[in-house]
């Protein structure tokens, strides 16, 4: 059999040579970040103009003054001011390998040269195959429960996806159950689905949905008695008429409470002939508790018939059991991913594996418990100050202020402006929440943001 031309490019040594010198050149610069910085003072005023540039062309400010300057190192990334950010929300939990990781500038360059830069449904790469495979492979866990893996380029419409998929399955159901303060998307089906009324702000009705509230940790008994409650009240009066459940296992922008597998079941069984799926959104979730799926952290994946997952996994995919196949035509995307972010979700998701991330006493559940340590004693040192910690794995949160939204803010700003990126969560009780670069953050980088968190805390105390 002839040897495939793509072979051929990838494997000359010319190419295999320019490669390392790539790799070589970026990791010797980016090397030299290795701590925040604030903005060089000759940049500032350029660094303005750019910010009051794009927000002229986007319609609005910037959250942060943030613009890369295209480097980094780890969890540090240099601003195109000079500064340098420990960042701790990775692009709200985008990038789990931090800046400049090598094996993501490889997977780079491997792309580059691999023909065409988007992948969709019309021509794919052989790639997106190995991907689907894997991203099975890890759920299914030697069953073959989940058989379909549909890949898309957001979690948004890995998400529309899913609702389309129970739609048509459980047609002419047409109303959806979801938690009270659950974020699924903001398009006009999933501004509906997520539960804050500003994201609906002048948008029409487009799906009838029922919430239920989530589980509290704090009130084992009482809170599933609660949901389920709610949920049959639901169900007597749209009787025949759900779709699907949409489930957060753990509530990410809602304010990082995990959920709990007792709490699930019983609203799982309160469903059973139903005919409603249930939908896993690990959008934010995947890849950051004690397995790849926080689904398989629940041990809920026999209950579960769709789950979606984003972020981290830099392509973002809809996964579901046979039963849930839709019909041709229901969903088709012209972009399933760029070719540079499959060939990194490949490296991402090994590199977690092999890094020992996942597990009861995986690097998740160590540097989570690390980072929580640190919390805690700020805590005792400024009891009216931050509360908390919350979360699970990857995600940690703390309370600032009582949960005051303006005063939160204020301190997420305040970070950003000593060095940390964070952000905010939650509704009418307000956090600052983390989202961690799992594939290169250390103990020591914690230390670091754990020093900055309490600086800004004695600042804003006094």
């Amino acid at each position: 059999m002839s040897e495939l031309v793509s072979k051929k490019i990838a494997a000359d040594p010319r190419l295999v040579e320019a490669k390392s010198l790539i790799l070589q050149v970026v990791q010797e610069h980016a090397s030299s970040i290795v701590d925040v910085r604030p903005p060089a003072a000759e940049r500032v005023v350029d660094y303005q103009r750019l910010l009051n540039d794009y927000a002229a062309f986007r319609g609005g400010a910037l959250y942060f003054p943030y613009l890369s300057s295209g480097a980094g190192n780890g969890p540090f990334v240099e601003l195109a001011d000079g500064s340098v950010k420990l960042d701790m929300i990775t692009g709200i939990g985008v990038h789990g390998f931090g800046h400049c990781h090598p094996d993501l500038v490889a997977a780079g360059i491997d792309s580059a040269i691999s023909d065409t830069v988007m992948q969709g449904n019309l021509q794919t790469n052989t790639e997106s195959v190995d991907l689907s495979q894997l991203l099975l492979e890890l759920l299914n866990e030697g069953s073959d429960e989940y058989a379909h893996c549909f890949l898309s380029t957001s979690g948004a419409m890995a998400n529309e996806n899913a609702l389309k998929i129970a739609f048509q399955k459980n047609h002419p159901a047409n109303r959806i159950l979801a938690f009270k303060h659950c974020f699924a998307g903001r398009t006009l089906a999933l501004a509906q689905v997520t539960d804050k009324a500003a994201y609906r702000d002048g948008l029409p009705e487009t799906i009838q949905v029922d919430y239920l509230p989530f589980y509290d940790q704090t009130r084992h008994e009482q809170s599933i008695q609660s949901a389920v409650s709610h949920l049959e009240s639901h169900l007597s009066r749209h009787p025949g008429k759900h779709a699907a459940f949409w489930m957060e296992l753990v509530q990410g922008e809602g304010g990082y409470y995990p959920g709990h597998r007792e709490f699930f079941m019983a609203l799982i069984e309160a469903l059973k002939g139903q005919n409603c799926a249930i939908i896993a959104d690990e959008v934010q979730t995947f890849g950051r508790t004690t397995s790849p799926y926080a689904t398989q952290h629940f041990e809920l994946q026999s209950e579960i018939d769709i789950i979606t997952i984003g972020k981290i996994s830099q392509v973002c995919a809809t996964l579901f059991k046979s039963d849930y196949n839709p019909r041709p035509g229901l969903i088709s995307q012209t972009f399933t991913g760029s070719t540079w972010a499959i060939n990194a979700a490949r490296a991402i998701i090994r590199g977690l594996m092999e890094r020992g991330n996942f597990g009861a006493e995986g690097l998740n559940v160590n540097l989570h418990r690390h980072f929580e340590n640190h919390l805690k004693r700020i805590g005792e040192s400024y009891p009216n100050t931050i509360s908390g910690p919350y979360g699970i794995g990857g995600m940690v949160a703390f309370t600032p202020f009582g949960g005051n939204a303006e005063k939160a803010k204020a301190m997420c700003h305040a970070l950003f402006d000593a060095g940390l990126m964070s952000f905010i969560a939650g509704g009418k009780i307000s956090r600052i929440r983390f989202l961690l670069p799992l594939g290169v953050v250390t103990t020591q980088h914690i230390d670091r943001a754990a020093e900055i968190i309490e600086e800004v805390v004695q600042a804003m105390s006094s």
